[in-house]
């Protein structure tokens, strides 16, 4: 497919996504929303009253990018382990209502399902509270996760396999050896979206897709100036280190940059009314995943993700991205 693609094309490449098996493996969360209004102050500390008018439940963490592929159309399995709680149980049933496959969820005893509790008022966050456990997996679970994870690919056959790495520890060291091994062998893609713990444990995946602030810390470098050089220059570093196939930065108001072999580009952001960037960096790695998978190709990837990184933003909270916005803006904008 090449660079700039006609509205014809950009309708086929969406007609596409419904014909992609995606496996989603990582952290994922429940996201509370408590929405509410303030009038005064609290008498008992200088803190507001939020009047709670509204509470909302949705899918966070590793499970915004599964919804983000199902939003686009394809068949998703989440792969995780969640506590045998009542935030699990309520995040199962988010993911049988949005029709993503929830048969390789592990309930753990020894855990609880992450959760974090948004209060917001005029559409401004007041506090949040998380609930969690982020030790590594203990060796019973992570052994119960793995043969899930074969049962899967030996099943399901995936187009690809995303991990969503929020360092809550689903994904040990031993789980992304042992399944970017499996994908290796079974020929299924594999795109990473890491954290700091396990940053250069991804190794010969096809895209790696940090963002500026983590290559800087897990490099430890200092950049200030985002140049296309200095960006070659990271994805050489980091290709060195890893032996993947593309680098896929991105840069947050500054757009993404990506490289594969010597093709390589930095894409600026398009101008957006951002209202909240949570769960942007989920659609991003969804999107990018998917177009990958169907045209093999790395300019169009960035191109198209970057657009769905940008709209996200415009809503608040964790939202999965419209695929029929999305086809809009790009044939309004790359046709």
């Amino acid at each position: 497919m090449s660079y700039f693609v006609g509205m014809e094309d950009f309708k086929k490449l969406f007609d596409s996504f419904s014909s992609l098996k995606v496996g989603v493996i990582g952290d994922v969360m429940l996201d509370t929303y408590m929405w509410g209004k303030v009038d005064r102050i609290s008498p008992e500390a200088p803190v507001p009253v939020v009047t709670l008018q509204k509470k909302e439940y949705r899918i966070g963490g590793a499970g915004n990018v599964a919804l983000n592929c199902k939003s686009l159309g394809a068949q998703v399995s989440v792969l995780s382990v969640t506590g045998d709680d009542t935030e699990g149980l309520l995040l199962e049933q988010l993911f049988d209502g949005s029709n993503i496959d929830s048969t390789y969820l592990i309930k753990s005893n020894d855990r609880i399902t992450t959760s974090k509790t948004r209060v917001i008022s005029r559409n401004q966050h007041m506090m949040r509270l998380d609930a969690e456990i982020t030790d590594d997996l203990n060796i019973r679970d992570e052994k119960i996760l793995l043969e899930k994870i074969e049962t899967y690919i030996s099943t399901v056959d995936p187009n690809i396999i995303i991990f969503e790495d929020y360092n809550k520890g689903v994904l040990t060291e031993k789980v992304i050896n042992t399944v970017t091994d499996l994908c290796r062998q079974a020929g299924i893609l594999t795109a990473i979206d890491p954290k700091r713990k396990n940053f250069f444990s991804y190794k010969q995946v096809n895209i790696f897709k940090p963002n500026l602030k983590e290559v800087k810390e897990g490099l430890n470098l200092l950049v200030d100036e985002i140049t296309l050089p200095g960006l070659q220059k990271i994805h050489a570093e980091l290709k060195n280190i890893l032996q993947h196939q593309i680098s896929f930065i991105t840069l947050s108001e500054k757009g993404v940059f990506y490289q594969q072999n010597v093709q390589a580009g930095l894409i600026q952001s398009h101008l957006r009314n951002i209202a909240d960037v949570s769960g942007a960096g989920d659609t991003v790695i969804a999107v990018a995943s998917m177009v990958y998978a169907v045209t093999k190709n790395p300019h169009l990837m960035a191109e198209v993700a970057n657009i769905a990184g940008g709209l996200v933003c415009e809503e608040v909270g964790t939202v999965a991205i419209s695929k029929e916005r999305l086809l809009h803006e790009c044939e309004l904008l790359l046709s």
